[in-house]
């Protein structure tokens, strides 16, 4: 299915998706015309730029404890050393798949690897986000739908990962 991502910050740099490729970028007003009676449209406050890329994610997923909210009385609320709590692949697995949804709202889609925790490697493979050392190119047509929309202050609004909205801030 066709999607517009619509900027509104910054008209000039709209983006046409569809499925996990961008099909073309530029001002809205030209892919309304040539796609709108086709394509969905989302329109979101903002500014669109390549998705960020974390170095640090081995590290943030294969050493750190990231707590379910509803351990919040135990554990806090913030990551801590996963020595500190005693880990099952479980719950290796879902500590990894929260973490990743922190990155996911830090406008990530991109991490650096390899991740050798199994349950860690397939949280990172389910999640959709590139494992590679370098940060993501930007947005171009051809290219794999990975993007995010930066608000003014630089936090992310929405992340997209393979043509998919993966985060999108309330």
């Amino acid at each position: 299915m066709l999607t517009i991502h619509r900027p509104l910050a910054d008209d000039s740099v709209s983006v046409l998706v569809d499925g996990d490729r961008i099909v073309a970028l530029g001002p809205y007003a030209g892919l309304d015309a040539a796609h709108g009676d086709r394509a969905r449209l989302r329109e979101w406050a903002g500014t669109l730029a390549a998705g960020r890329h974390e170095p640090d994610a081995v590290r943030q997923l294969e050493t750190l404890y990231w707590p379910d909210p509803r351990e919040a009385a135990e554990f806090g609320t913030e990551p801590l050393p996963a020595a500190s709590v005693p880990m099952t692949d479980t719950r290796w697995g879902a500590s990894a798949r929260r973490g990743l949804q922190r990155m996911l709202g830090r406008g990530v889609t991109a991490v650096a690897g390899p991740f050798t925790r199994p349950p860690v490697r397939t949280a990172v493979h389910r999640s959709g986000l590139s494992v590679t050392s370098t940060a993501p190119a930007p947005p171009a047509p051809g290219a794999r739908a990975d993007f995010t929309v930066l608000a003014a202050d630089g936090t992310s609004l929405v992340t997209v990962v393979g043509g998919r909205l993966l985060h999108r801030r309330a």
